[in-house]
């Protein structure tokens, strides 16, 4: 039979973080559903149009945005450890790894959104353009926001704020970094891969 504290502990365990970050990210998520129904269906719709587009973008340049996402995340999970361990120093590090990683990110997406700019393919260019200028414009201000939040957390850690009893707030973060990072798993082969 299991005592009182330990039932708690297993259950924070099973759902990190607080509940309110969990709606936040439901809601987040519910947002980006829809707009990622909107391009699945107009690419239904238009499917020679959204074929021709997507040749215009650079899938090497969208997997290495990828892997810099997940490698970030990979990082971000490895601090969460570390901080469960009240070894939030290491979890610093871990976390200025993972915002390296991001950056990596942010650098690529907006030398890629130079070239599409010159090449004068905005927002008017056509229906796939502006559903592409929506869905990674948007997903691009969560990755700036996240790596706000890592930055904020890696703070945290240095000055040893977090440790095995009080990891809440670091979970949320590393959470909302999560989100992020699957939102863009889901984007990149729909926007770049798929036709």
């Amino acid at each position: 039979m299991s005592t009182s504290a330990e039932s708690g502990e297993v259950s924070r365990d099973l759902l990190p973080g607080d509940l309110a970050m969990w709606f936040f990210i439901l809601a987040e998520l519910s947002v980006f559903a829809i707009l990622i129904l909107a391009f699945a269906v107009t690419q239904a719709l238009k499917p020679l149009m959204f074929s021709e587009s997507r040749l215009l973008l650079n899938t090497s340049t969208g997997l290495a945005m990828t892997l810099s996402l997940i490698t970030a995340g990979l990082f971000a999970a490895l601090a969460q450890e570390q901080v469960r361990r009240s070894r939030p120093r290491n979890g610093e590090l871990f976390l200025l790894i993972s915002l390296l990683s991001a950056s990596v990110y942010v650098v690529l997406k907006l030398v890629e959104y130079r070239h599409l700019l010159a090449s004068g393919l905005g927002m008017e260019h056509n229906t796939f353009f502006t559903l592409y200028w929506i869905l990674t414009g948007f997903h691009f201000l969560h990755v700036l926001l996240g790596m706000f939040i890592l930055g904020c957390l890696a703070e945290r850690c240095r000055r040893s704020l977090y440790n095995a009893d009080n990891r809440s707030g670091f979970e949320c973060g590393v959470l909302y970094w999560h989100m992020v990072d699957l939102i863009w798993v889901v984007l990149f082969p729909l926007v770049y891969v798929l036709n």
